[in-house]
């Protein structure tokens, strides 16, 4: 049970703490007092989503805390849990379970067996068929729970046997396309015969044809004035230093040094010679290497972005080849355990339909006795089970389960969303929950405004429902119903005031004398003799 409760900076709650009890705990209040913000942030605290928008105006974070009292938990300390979690305008989280931090998808696991929040949105979800096995499956969990655990781990197999299969081409027309695929493209880069590095020389190529108009210019240039001008003038140089090299050692030493220029400017012009005569423009020649180079453009595109990836790409797609190909074995055996699950899955699968039918006729008999106690005496409900001959497998076996309603007499049972109202609909709910609780092993259970849609006797119904269920669980019901109030073993008042200009949610828990005051203003909307008379009797009622 939740024993504490500490809200801090949701909505218009600024610091709110509530101790709460076992049985059942009524929370009533004016409209825009606080009520839903309280059960949303037992929402937040279960891992449920939360809006920035919430945090109270002014502050950048909001906090969620309670206490649960579950000596029986393995996670208790004392018999106790702490559970927080604190969330930031910059929607930073921050949840903890006894101190230990935890992920939201964490915190949200291990809540979802604590708590079990009953509002608008659980209606929402008794209209999709999809959740209906669910609840079939825990009416009968003592004979189902054991069948379907087997079952699932056999799902789990098919499943990771389907996709090895996959990853390894078991489908026949998926493997020779894949096959035709990468041979494909090992052929293309095998007839490419590419070379490390050739990439490379190519541009250089093609960058000289593109230039050898200039290139051959600059060269003709140079060697002009090497071989007319330069070496002329060096030779005329080196005869006049002859003349007088004998005269003094420097003049001796520089006529060497003009000689050894001389001839290496020689073989300069030589070398400039030879790459003169070397350029000229080849368009036959240009139109090879601008093909070779588009085919190793389109090389890259697709393989890799160097011709070393491109190969090492080659050799990754040799070997996927020869893994397809050498396949067949490993794939027969991945079947033929294949065939070993699924017969097994089928078998079970017949078990557990046998099972849901079984219960099925028993969760109807009870869910329709407390519906004719919930002031709904014509509805039948009917829970139909499809078996799937197809083996379209899934989590549940090969059962797809829906509830059927019949409202009135003489119509024809149809699927819920077709037929029940908001009023119905919660009355539906409370069934299901009344049933469920002797075999639901969640503490606590939350309705908020179970009582939309309905009045009179039906309210009263409800009420007495709760009653009943909050012997097994401790439960909180937010109501407007002065009929449901009267139920309540603990009776809490959320009002709001305004302090320091800000308005903030406070509460009470009420004595007898207040909580008689309380069903009287919900009764009449006012307290006078005859409603608080009629709040008393509500009240008697409720003691015997």
């Amino acid at each position: 049970m939740i024993s504490t409760l500490h809200i801090k900076n949701i909505g218009i709650i600024d610091d709110l703490s509530i101790n709460l009890n076992t049985g059942l705990n009524i929370l009533t209040g004016e409209t825009g007092a606080g009520k839903t913000l309280i059960i949303d942030s037992l929402g937040i605290i279960s891992g449920e989503r939360f809006s920035k928008e919430m945090i109270r105006k002014g502050q950048d974070f909001s906090y969620v805390e309670a206490c649960f009292y579950l000596p029986e938990n393995e996670n208790a300390i004392d018999g106790n849990i702490i559970v927080s979690r604190e969330i930031n305008s910059n929607n930073r989280n921050l949840c903890k379970i006894n101190g230990r931090m935890v992920t939201v998808n964490e915190l949200k696991n291990f809540m979802e067996n604590i708590i079990d929040i009953h509002g608008q949105h659980d209606n929402q979800q008794l209209l999709n068929p999809a959740t209906h096995i669910e609840y079939l499956d825990k009416f009968g969990s003592k004979e189902i729970s054991p069948l379907k655990e087997e079952y699932i781990e056999l799902f789990k197999q098919y499943n990771y046997i389907q996709t090895e299969l996959k990853n390894n081409y078991g489908d026949e027309k998926e493997k020779q396309r894949k096959l035709d695929l990468l041979k494909y493209q090992f052929e293309e880069i095998e007839k490419a015969n590419l070379k490390i590095g050739e990439d490379e020389k190519l541009e250089a190529d093609r960058k000289i044809i593109l230039n050898s108009e200039k290139i051959n210019e600059s060269l003709n240039v140079a060697d002009l004035e090497i071989s007319e001008h330069t070496m002329d003038a060096l030779n005329n140089a080196i005869r006049a230093l002859e003349k007088i090299e004998n005269l003094d050692e420097s003049y001796s030493k520089s006529l060497n040094l003009l000689k050894s220029t001389y001839y290496d400017i020689q073989e300069i012009g030589r070398d400039i010679s030879s790459l003169r005569d070397n350029v000229f423009f080849d368009e036959e020649q240009r139109q090879e290497l601008e093909t070779r180079l588009d085919t190793i453009f389109s090389l890259k595109r697709k393989y890799g972005n160097t011709i070393e990836e491109i190969l090492n790409y080659k050799k990754e797609l040799e070997e996927e080849i020869n893994r397809i190909q050498n396949l067949e074995e490993y794939n027969n055996k991945l079947k033929q355990e294949r065939d070993i699950v699924t017969s097994k899955m089928d078998e079970l699968a017949k078990k557990l339909n046998e099972l849901r039918n079984r219960y099925a006729r028993i969760l109807e008999e009870k869910i329709n006795q407390e519906l004719k106690d919930l002031e709904m005496k014509n509805a039948i409900i009917k829970v139909n089970i499809q078996f799937n001959n197809e083996k379209k497998y899934n989590a549940n076996g090969l059962d797809e389960v829906e509830i059927y309603i019949q409202t009135n007499i003489g119509e024809d049972a149809k699927p819920l969303y077709k037929i029940a109202s908001g009023g119905e609909m919660s009355r539906i709910m409370l069934a299901i929950k009344n049933v469920l609780s002797n075999v639901d092993s969640v503490p606590v259970l939350i309705f908020d405004e179970i009582d939309t849609g309905i009045s009179g006797m039906a309210a009263k119904s409800v009420g007495e429902k709760l009653k009943s269920i909050s012997k097994l669980h401790q439960v909180l019901c937010v109501t407007h119903l002065a009929s449901i109030a009267a139920k309540g073993d603990y009776n809490y008042y959320i009002y709001k005031k305004v302090e320091n200009n800000k308005t903030i949610t406070n509460v009470n828990l009420l004595n007898e004398e207040e909580t008689i005051r309380e069903i009287a203003r919900i009764a009449n909307g006012d307290i006078t003799e005859i409603s608080l008379q009629h709040a008393k009797e509500l009240r008697n009622c409720n003691i015997k």
